[in-house]
């Protein structure tokens, strides 16, 4: 699990929750640098740093809100809005209006899965989540107007 910057301890995780609650951080974003086997399968020092963490972010987002108590729409406001915002994007103001072009993430957010290697859409299968039980799935992906991504049966 070689990544760069390397994982913190559990205190600076749990401080980061904390701010995230608190509204001291603004926004939830992923540095999805996935890793394919062969870069990966090599001495710790050799190998390439980064894990798949886009497809995860949703999910992952879902438990940390779940477990703080923080609610849905603060938590998604964090990965859309906030996101936005921080960069400076005209999309900071998140509307859907009739004839302005849509982007947006369809999901279902009582779907079950596992984090598996095969369920794993990335070219890199690298993640410290392998294993572990979501709650949350992306069914659909649209960008400007058309549809970018489309999930058509649940992965359990």
């Amino acid at each position: 699990l070689r990544v760069d910057p390397p994982f913190r301890t559990q205190r600076d995780r749990d401080a980061i929750r904390a701010a995230l609650a608190d509204g001291t951080i603004d926004a939830i974003c992923s540095d999805h640098t996935p890793v394919d086997d062969e870069a990966k399968q090599l001495p710790f020092a050799e190998a390439e740093a980064g894990v798949t963490g886009l497809e995860l972010l949703l999910p992952l987002t879902l438990k940390w809100a779940a477990e703080s108590g923080t609610g849905l729409l603060t938590a998604l406001g964090k990965l859309t809005v906030g996101a936005a915002a921080v960069l400076g994007s005209k999309q900071a103001q998140a509307r859907i209006e009739a004839g302005a072009p849509a982007d947006l993430c369809v999901f279902d957010p009582a779907e079950h899965w596992t984090v598996t290697r095969e369920s794993l859409l990335s070219q890199g299968k690298h993640t410290p989540y392998l294993g572990l039980e979501l709650l949350g799935r992306t069914r659909y992906t649209v960008v400007d107007g058309r549809v970018a991504f489309e999930r058509s049966t649940p992965i359990r």
